[in-house]
């Protein structure tokens, strides 16, 4: 059970002290009930735009943004570049699964630093600074060395992609337990853009895919004539607009660009000015103020302690700053709970549900399947931004929207399982309905990790730091559990687009 906090009275008692940010204005909607129907209003007035806005930094959301694309947009391009890929690699179409593999080993990222902290606790910066620039050199690496291959094993195998694969997953995979945690120093609408960011590394090299031309509508021309006067065709598909190479330079701009606005983030007076009422541990161990008077300035671990009258000058320069009102800590149970609730959706979202897309799809048509795909990518970073709005971390509301998402996964894995003849299968509303599915099943399964992370953050300790171990634990169980199934038995079979 959520234990009541005085501090949600306190600002509602003294309505004329400082904006308050969406989540707190959301819980105070939820938890205030003996209010007049007049305060009511005015609390419903305040969740407009103008005063989302208020209070915030829009420059330090930029950087967060920026931040949070730097994340996974390496693993996200490779994987979205696959139909060019293969062309060239030895591997084929078996490309995807030694991939698959590749990314799996990064996870040796998050472990490795776990045990760094556990050992020998170092400040997070640095490691994050290493990480972004081995993001960075791996995507323009790769834009030369991708085609390059070597005898393995006694095959020839794409030794250079796979290697820069690694590395570059090394990055992505570790941000769970690095990137994400360090914005626990800010404000809880920081933590929010960078999720942003974070759906935006899936959604720029996609709409970047659809400029060079992958995933373009298929033709099937006639190529040849039987001595029976039967029409011969074969499927041809128009050559992208530009190559890998180029593909991959976009790539390590958008690096380039995470890795200045992280430096920015870390580094600017404004970014710090933007901190929670929070003293920062080695480690990212986090220890929050519940006192609405405390200034919002981190205390780092080494000692050096803001000064009091620092302190006073920051509270001065910040009058319309929004002062931080934590969510109610909660029991160890729910804490617990919440913890293998983000592992079990991960499980899904991240392990298995991109695996299986493609049989869910492809028996409705390659535009059902690209359509889905396309929408699905953008109903990612959309939820987090719905999320600045509409905020949503009450027990109750999670455990509604991931029973929801439950019925989306059920449809999504009868039609992936029956394929290539799953429900309504070559009509129009089979198309329909199963875009419309995968596109809010995405939405809500980023919505719900972001409200779980959200309620993780106002914990303190090392709970962003779990709560990114369990995602990525999931998210390797899921991808080595599909790689099975879809490999070595026949749970899945492929609809394949014939003339």
């Amino acid at each position: 059970m959520r234990t009541s906090r005085s501090i949600v009275r306190f600002c509602n008692q003294n309505a004329d002290h400082e904006p308050l940010e969406p989540s707190e204005e959301s819980t105070l909607l939820q938890k205030d009930k003996t209010s007049s129907r007049g305060n009511k209003k005015k609390m419903t007035i305040t969740l407009g735009l103008s005063k989302i806005l208020e209070g915030r930094s829009i420059i330090v959301d930029i950087l967060a943004i920026f931040f949070g694309i730097g994340t996974w947009i390496g693993i996200n391009s490779t994987f979205i570049q696959l139909p060019l890929l293969v062309e060239v690699a030895p591997e084929g179409w078996s490309l995807p699964s030694y991939l698959s593999v590749m990314v799996q080993i990064g996870n040796l990222g998050p472990l490795a630093y776990t045990l760094i902290q556990k050992f020998c606790k170092r400040n997070d910066a640095p490691m994050i600074y290493v990480l972004l620039a081995t993001g960075t050199l791996s995507a323009i690496l790769t834009a030369f060395f991708y085609d390059k291959t070597a005898v393995l094993f006694g095959g020839e195998h794409s030794v250079a992609l796979f290697a820069l694969t690694i590395f570059t997953a090394f990055t992505a995979c570790t941000s769970s337990v690095l990137f994400m945690p360090y914005m626990g120093r800010f404000r809880e609408i920081y933590l929010i853009t960078y999720f942003v960011g974070e759906g935006l590394s899936g959604l720029l090299p996609s709409v970047v895919a659809l400029i060079q031309g992958i995933g373009g509508a298929s033709e099937c021309i006639l190529v040849n004539q039987t001595e029976t006067g039967e029409a011969v065709y074969e499927k041809y598909v128009p050559p992208p607009r530009f190559g890998t190479q180029d593909f991959f330079i976009f790539v390590f701009v958008m690096m380039l660009l995470s890795c200045a606005g992280f430096t920015l983030l870390d580094r600017l007076k404004l970014s710090k000015t933007q901190y929670a009422a929070v003293k920062v541990g080695l480690g990212n161990d986090y220890v929050y103020s519940r006192d609405s008077k405390t200034s919002p300035n981190a205390i780092e671990a080494n000692g050096n302690k803001t000064s009091s009258s620092a302190a006073s000058t920051a509270v001065d320069d910040n009058q319309n700053k929004v002062v931080e009102d934590l969510a109610p800590e909660i029991s160890t149970r729910v804490y617990v709970f919440l913890l293998l609730l983000i592992g079990i959706v991960s499980f899904f979202a991240n392990g298995i549900f991109n695996s299986i897309q493609s049989y869910s799809c492809l028996p409705y048509g390659g535009q059902a399947y690209h359509l889905s795909a396309t929408l699905s990518v953008i109903a990612n970073p959309v939820a987090c931004f719905l999320a600045i709005f509409l905020p949503h971390t009450s027990l109750r509301s999670i455990l509604t929207l991931t029973g929801l998402a439950s019925l989306l996964s059920a449809y999504v894995f009868v039609t992936a399982a029956m394929s290539p003849y799953p429900p309504l299968h070559g009509t129009t509303a089979g198309s329909v309905l199963v875009i419309i599915t995968w596109t809010l099943l995405i939405g809500l399964v980023s919505y719900i990790k972001l409200s779980i992370t959200t309620v993780m953050r106002s914990q303190g300790g090392k709970s962003l730091v779990w709560t990114g171990g369990l995602t990525q634990l999931g998210s390797l169980i899921g991808s080595i559990l599909i790689f099975v199934l879809i490999n070595y038995t026949n749970s899945f079979t492929a609809a394949y687009e014939e003339c």
